[in-house]
């Protein structure tokens, strides 16, 4: 389903933009760059007001006093990261339903997996030259209840989630980019070296209140968007907007069968492989003995156990008019 299909944006013209700057994002490109975005902004006549976050949480803190201020269009200058805190905080606020608020992203991550899904360019002046067209899209999101610290906790997801290897190579890549150690490829190092020491861990799964698996598992996924992992399509049928969420599940495999079958995880065949499942459903709940750490949008929250719950369009967001066309074709 498509929340427009019109021929003319859906955004209206003259409106003021609220501009959550991540400066750490990419190794500093969101505060290197943002003279250079801010100008582009300008030059496309898009008034805006920006602010830096300064610490963790601190974008969906600034997302509510935005909102709470009046604004009701926001840009994220950074990562799937700073995206997630964001779309959480319009989740915080209680001025309008979530839908009411405009987001668009001008990514200056490196993962750079949500705006893959919608086809949004990382040159800054055609992702900007989206904002401008106006086209929006109102996608689902996952409401994530997780343990954490012996209590339950509550996210929201508005790309991927994963538990145990997806976990672990999050894990890890945050170790290493708080070290300085991660450079160009690093997180392609990290998945190497997570996938030689990760354990397969025993797991249950509930798909709409029905048991569906009680076994090992190397991994899980589960998602809105189709890509994780900086272009790995781990969840190649899920649709933004099908009030679904798709799993993959990775039961244990050996490291053969990867190499051998690696284009498979980037060009949208991952099912074809036999260690492989997919599953669908509106409600999700994760089991496993010992407790697997969860990662949501690429941040680590807690772990198992873990319930996933839709929310059926309910963050609107803009996206290239080329991805409006393509589903409203398919």
């Amino acid at each position: 389903m498509i929340e427009q299909t019109l021929d003319h944006p859906t955004v209206e013209a003259g409106v003021k933009w609220f501009v959550i700057v991540n400066p750490v994002s990419g190794s500093g490109r969101g505060l290197a760059d943002l003279p250079l975005i801010s100008k582009l902004l300008r030059d496309n006549g898009i008034q805006h007001d920006s602010v830096f976050s300064e610490h963790k949480h601190h974008a969906a803190e600034l997302t509510v006093s935005a909102i709470e201020s009046g604004y009701r269009h926001i840009i994220v200058v950074g990562g799937d990261g700073t995206l997630h805190e964001v779309v959480n905080g319009l989740f915080i606020q209680r001025s309008v339903h979530p839908s009411e608020v405009t987001i668009a992203v001008i990514s200056t991550g490196t993962g750079n997996d949500w705006i893959r899904m919608y086809g949004i360019p990382t040159r800054y002046s055609e992702a900007i030259r989206a904002i401008k067209e106006g086209y929006t899209f109102l996608q689902d999101v996952a409401e994530i209840d997780y343990e954490e610290s012996k209590y339950r906790q509550t996210r929201y997801m508005a790309n991927v989630a994963g538990l145990g290897f997806d976990a672990k190579v999050i894990e890890r890549t945050l170790t290493s980019k708080a070290k300085g150690y991660l450079g160009r490829g690093g997180y392609m190092w990290c998945l190497v070296r997570s996938f030689f020491s990760h354990k397969a861990t025993g797991v249950k799964i509930w798909v709409d209140d029905r048991l569906v698996f009680n076994d090992l598992l190397f991994s899980i996924a589960i998602g809105v968007g189709r890509y994780n992992g900086g272009g790995i399509q781990q969840l190649p049928a899920a649709v933004a907007d099908d009030g679904l969420l798709d799993v993959t599940m990775i039961r244990p495999v050996h490291w053969w069968h990867v190499v051998f079958r690696i284009r498979r995880l980037f060009n949208g065949t991952i099912y074809s492989i036999g260690h492989v499942k997919h599953l669908q459903g509106r409600k999700i709940r994760i089991e496993s003995s010992p407790e697997t750490p969860l990662e949501i949008d690429g941040e680590l929250y807690g772990g198992t156990p873990v319930e996933l719950r839709v929310k059926h369009r309910v963050v609107r967001v803009i996206v290239n008019k080329s991805y409006l066309d393509k589903v409203r074709n398919n």
